[in-house]
């Protein structure tokens, strides 16, 4: 009998690939971030072809994705310097590459669950908001104030851009309506929806998010090394602070013009 292929724990890449990146999951509109299509999937797959040979489950990836990704924020806010951008660069990669083999593996053993879907959400909350706080904090000297009441405003603002986009999907079930159609996020204003499609291409809407967030924080380190103070930190934060206050606006504004939550 020809073995199942999610069955195998030594599956070739091409055999693992298939069944754990598959283009109709891959191809979906923002599945993918541009990161992970041109570097991080190659490694995430390695790395799922060596955990699938173990008895770890998807959502305790998703768990020490979670831990990671606090860690880093700790590690941003309390070890400063360049070795400590380099460390919350680190960390961040790996959390960002457990995100990844989480869905891999759980689509290899055909074991994805509600659950593993909400904890993956909730982590991205958690991790997303405290790396912010953080920033803040480090801008601030390791001193509570204005500088981290900014970087917990700006955490906060980014926690309501995802729970405007969760949202839908709790508006849609609670009035009984279907699925999201892929179509329907297209805005009714073809001057708006250009804007918006401009934005995309120049990902606008994931500054704030981890992966680039770690890119972020090593110029800022540099700019601080050379200038012997936070003025790299401080401005990054504004940076962040103002991008994710303007997105709470616009992404509302943009669900809102859009057919998202027509039935």
């Amino acid at each position: 009998m020809t073995e199942q292929p999610a069955a195998r724990t030594r599956p070739s890449l091409e055999e693992l690939r298939a069944v754990t990146q598959p283009e109709s999951t891959m191809s979906r509109r923002n599945a993918e971030h541009w990161l992970a299509r041109l570097f991080l999937r190659k490694v995430s797959l390695r790395l799922t072809a060596l955990l699938i040979r173990t008895p770890v489950t998807a959502n305790t990836l998703t768990g020490w994705m979670v831990l990671v990704g606090l860690a880093a924020a700790v590690v941003l806010a309390f070890v400063g310097g360049g070795w400590g951008a380099v460390a919350t660069f680190v960390l961040v990669q790996l959390y960002f590459l457990l995100d990844l083999c989480d869905g891999e593996v759980a689509r290899w053993r055909r074991a994805t669950s509600i659950v593993g879907v909400y904890l993956d959400r909730v982590g991205h909350y958690l991790v997303e908001a405290a790396l912010l706080a953080a920033l803040g904090y480090r801008a601030g000297g390791e001193h509570l104030g204005g500088w981290s009441t900014l970087g917990v405003a700006a955490a906060l603002w980014v926690v309501l851009v995802k729970a405007e986009t969760d949202l839908v999907d709790v508006a849609r079930v609670r009035s009984g309506a279907g699925t999201m159609p892929e179509a329907s996020v297209e805005l009714r204003s073809g001057t708006l929806g250009a804007a918006r499609r401009a934005a995309q291409v120049l990902k606008i809407h994931q500054v704030t998010g981890a992966l680039e967030l770690s890119f972020v924080l090593l110029v800022a380190a540099l700019v601080d090394a050379l200038r012997g103070d936070l003025l790299g930190t401080r401005v990054m934060m504004v940076l962040m602070a103002a991008v994710a206050g303007v997105q709470v606006v616009l992404h509302l504004a943009s669900i809102l013009l859009s057919r998202r939550l027509d039935r």
